[in-house]
């Protein structure tokens, strides 16, 4: 794809709000045909998920409530970067133990997710864990999450039902399944 013919150039920009986890910026930008136009959108370090499967096949999920939209939450475990940099394994290996207890002896990565690229940055680095040994959680002090084990295809079906509303987890599972069946079925031509 030809970047010139759709890439926007910053003329200016202002930092807006300066948060914690978000940063919310308006900059002036100018159009490929050279016309003037703004842009708002928010900045963020980054996340990841992560669909940790049993042996059993079971996609081990969390329920949590998210406050921005009022809902408690069927999802994946997930977290952002600690800090600028920080290495997406080590960080889902973390999120993984301190939300679920389990560490995982087999770690694929499945790529990036972008869940609202017009105004959001932030980079969701996903991975499927497989071999999974299981110990104690250690939450973060504001985290009230429940743990819940959905078998992968009924986790599926729960999603092409439109039960799961988490746009990670509608892909990180998909693309998890995918996977998971390609190997199946390379395993069972050999």
């Amino acid at each position: 794809m030809d970047i010139d013919k759709f890439e926007e150039k910053q003329v200016a920009s202002e930092l807006l709000f300066d948060g914690k986890i978000l940063h919310v910026y308006r900059d002036d930008i100018e159009l490929p045909d050279g016309r003037g136009a703004f842009r708002e959108y928010v900045r963020h370090l980054g996340a990841v998920c992560v669909v940790p499967v049993t042996r059993e096949d079971e996609v081990v999920c969390v329920k949590q409530y998210r406050y921005a939209i009022g809902k408690v939450v069927l999802e994946i475990p997930a977290g952002k970067l600690d800090f600028k940099g920080e290495d997406p394994e080590a960080a889902v290996r973390r999120e993984l133990r301190e939300e679920t207890g389990a560490v995982c002896g087999k770690l694929t990565y499945m790529g990036k997710f972008y869940s609202s690229p017009a105004i959001l940055d932030e980079c969701i680095y996903m991975y499927l864990a497989e071999e999974l040994d299981f110990g104690e959680n250690d939450l973060d002090e504001d985290e009230f999450i429940e743990v819940v084990r959905i078998p992968i295809e009924e986790l599926a079906d729960m999603i092409c039902r439109g039960e799961i509303i988490d746009g990670k987890t509608q892909a990180g599972v998909m693309k998890a399944l995918y996977i998971m069946n390609s190997d199946r079925r390379k395993t069972n031509e050999a």
